[in-house]
């Protein structure tokens, strides 16, 4: 009776473990999906969104920092940096057409930095004409074709400044 007792136990705890164990797996998911692991990739088909200065001179990054654009197409603002000081505006843009344009009255701090031309970066960025958006790069256009500048979603590695 004694072996039946302990027998009768020992499924009876087996029975109750297996039983949690279900409840257990149905309660927490088994398989991680690849989504979960990998951040989600900024958007690149669309203006709307951050986008980092893919610098060609060495002025272009000559404060230490990449100049960046916020651009927000539902409210035709911007915000940003040059590479020194802070600034906002208005752009306008079409799908349609590709053009765009940004307004002549933008809004800048005015920190001093040596060595950097914020005049030319702001002179290139007011003679925008229209975008092109093509693998993962916007490119500001000019009125006569010419190619003014390069964006990506991500910030290149901006040089390390050298203090006199």
């Amino acid at each position: 009776m004694k072996n039946l007792s302990t027998a009768f136990l020992l499924l009876l705890m087996a029975c109750q473990n297996a039983g949690n164990s279900n409840a257990n797996q149905s309660d927490t998911p088994t398989t991680t999906t690849a989504a979960t692991l990998v951040p989600k990739t900024p958007d690149t088909t669309t203006l709307a969104g951050r986008w980092y200065l893919q610098p060609v001179l060495p002025s272009d990054t000559a404060a230490g920092k990449i100049p960046w654009l916020d651009l927000n197409p539902g409210l035709s603002r911007f915000a940003g940096n040059s590479g020194c000081n802070s600034m906002h505006g208005k752009f306008y843009f079409s799908k349609t057409d590709s053009s765009l344009s940004f307004n002549d009255k933008i809004a800048i701090s005015r920190m001093n930095c040596p060595g950097y031309n914020e005049p030319t970066f702001l002179k290139s960025l007011k003679s925008t004409m229209r975008y092109k958006l093509r693998n993962g790069t916007l490119t500001l256009i000019g009125e006569d074709h010419a190619e003014l500048s390069h964006w990506t979603r991500t910030p290149a590695t901006p040089p390390k400044v050298l203090k006199t």
